[in-house]
């Protein structure tokens, strides 16, 4: 169980777990636009519904809340962050930038999620909040560009 939530035991890297974790949710969206949309929704949902268990099973083995070295909720929000996007290097790049962004800052609503909700919920809504503001943040970016 702690090697699903810690992505491969990635999340015991000593220094910046998290982006180890957006770097996996990164090799996600290299296969994304493969699939129909519809499809890719549909994983996507079942992904996020896997996360909050294998979260909450791990919080209880470690006994603690929230600990660091789960990154499979960044492995989700990342993955928000780029659905719906075809593939390009710099929407991915971009993507991980923007997602780290929001998923580190906490800016409201995003920590408040991470404060307020229990276990494997509240470990992983933080994450999707932040995944889908990059996701809009993004889609902003390249309507600019």
């Amino acid at each position: 169980m702690l090697g699903l939530a810690t992505g491969g035991f990635l999340g015991y890297m000593p220094v910046a777990p998290g982006s180890f974790g957006a770097v996996i949710g990164l090799l996600a969206y290299c296969v994304m636009p493969l699939f129909p949309w519809m499809a890719v929704l549909m994983g996507l949902i079942l992904f996020i519904g896997f996360s909050v268990w294998v979260s909450q099973a791990a919080e209880k083995l470690l006994n603690e809340k929230d600990p660091g070295c789960i990154i499979i909720d960044e492995i989700a929000g990342m993955a928000v962050t780029l659905f719906g996007f075809p593939f390009s290097i710099w929407i991915g790049l971009a993507g991980f930038m923007v997602f780290r962004f929001f998923d580190i800052l906490k800016p409201f609503p995003i920590g408040l999620l991470e404060k307020k909700l229990p276990g494997g919920v509240g470990v992983v809504a933080d994450d999707l909040a932040a995944g889908i503001i990059g996701n809009l943040v993004l889609r902003g970016l390249l309507l600019l560009t």
